[in-house]
């Protein structure tokens, strides 16, 4: 089983000009570059060439704490605990307290501050490293705005509404936080790493281009990106945090998650008979598509598909079987979680006396 982008996918990527990661020779054996999951890249050939030489790479995203952690973000998240637990790669987390407020997504910048505390407690229980992770809460780690002030001095309003669509009514904080994603971006270059690496959703790579044009303005080298499959939601529609029947949350409970799986979109026929007779189909399968993306090495999902697709295996089955990966999955976190301490998080925060002025 290898996942695909659909077409509107390899449009954008034929127009932002990326490239297919599976042309890449020497890939590193991860589960995100075997599915097929992570399809598209600009740069990661380099990234991947100075991390083998031995020199100081990082990885960097951003979270908005407006939002709980869910299925999808394991996409991205894999690839920061993959690269720190093989090569010893520094993950850099910033959280975007700021334009959560700014955007009306939370009433107060101490919800927002609250928020982001328990999703680096979240992001600690899945594995992250305390000792390889650097998370920044802009309200807390203000020096970020230092960065940002001396960056949009090359970055235009036209460019802001052309790539974020903002217009005249949009309020001013809204202008100025694409410099702070920048910032956020551009940061660990800053500090001295010498690549650094953005698994992000297609769809952001205009926001990584805004970032590569102000590195190449004040001699930094130019983020490099890799972008995965946008899986649906387990509707089989666009997941979506607006509408939380479409994704599962790792802070749900196991039997709201089952009834989830149990109702997922399949690729199965109409009757038993008719599945037996024709065969699943496995581009639709929604259960399947986890399967491959998250929990079976690549032998595994690539068996299963055949089997599904001979009417060998039925739907019902699958999704019982991502059931049974879920379960334990988010066993394990939920366990974890409640190990981390208000001290374990402060132990990750980045703080302006650590890291100097940056101007």
């Amino acid at each position: 089983m290898k996942l695909q982008p659909d077409a509107d996918q390899k449009q954008l990527m034929k127009d932002f000009g990326l490239s297919y990661t599976a042309e890449l020779k020497g890939l590193p054996a991860f589960r995100g570059f075997q599915s097929g999951l992570l399809f598209s890249h600009r740069d990661l050939d380099l990234f991947l060439s100075k991390l083998k030489k031995g020199e100081r790479v990082a990885i960097i995203s951003g979270f908005n704490p407006s939002s709980k952690i869910h299925l999808g973000h394991k996409s991205f998240l894999d690839v920061h605990l993959f690269f720190q637990k093989k090569y010893g790669v520094h993950s850099f987390i910033p959280i975007s307290d700021d334009e959560s407020y700014v955007v009306g997504k939370v009433e107060t910048q101490k919800e927002a501050l609250q928020n982001a505390r328990h999703l680096v407690k979240e992001l600690l229980a899945l594995g992250f490293d305390p000792k390889k992770t650097h998370v920044y809460i802009d309200q807390i780690y203000t020096n970020i705005y230092n960065l940002a002030i001396k960056l949009s001095k090359k970055v235009t309003g036209s460019t802001i509404k052309a790539v974020y669509g903002y217009g005249d009514d949009t309020n001013s904080g809204m202008f100025f936080y694409p410099v702070v994603q920048a910032a956020h971006i551009l940061l660990p270059l800053v500090l001295g790493y010498k690549e650094v690496l953005v698994p992000v959703g297609l769809d952001q790579d205009p926001y990584i281009r805004i970032s590569r044009d102000l590195a190449a303005k004040f001699n930094l080298p130019k983020p490099a990106e890799v972008c995965s499959v946008l899986l649906p939601g387990i509707d089989g529609e666009k997941m979506s945090k607006s509408r939380p029947e479409s994704a599962i949350f790792l802070d749900e409970d196991l039997q709201s998650v089952k009834k989830k799986v149990m109702r997922a979109f399949s690729g199965g026929r109409q009757s038993l008979a008719e599945h037996r007779k024709l065969g699943g189909i496995p581009e639709n399968d929604v259960a399947l598509k986890y399967l491959t993306a998250y929990f079976l090495s690549q032998t595994e999902a690539d068996k299963l598909e055949k089997n599904y697709r001979k009417g060998k295996i039925l739907s019902s089955e699958l999704k019982e079987k991502l059931y049974k990966e879920l379960e334990r999955f988010l066993k394990t976190y939920k366990k974890r979680l409640a190990r981390v301490t208000e001290k374990d998080v402060d132990g990750v925060l980045m703080q302006n006396k650590d890291y100097g002025s940056l101007v």
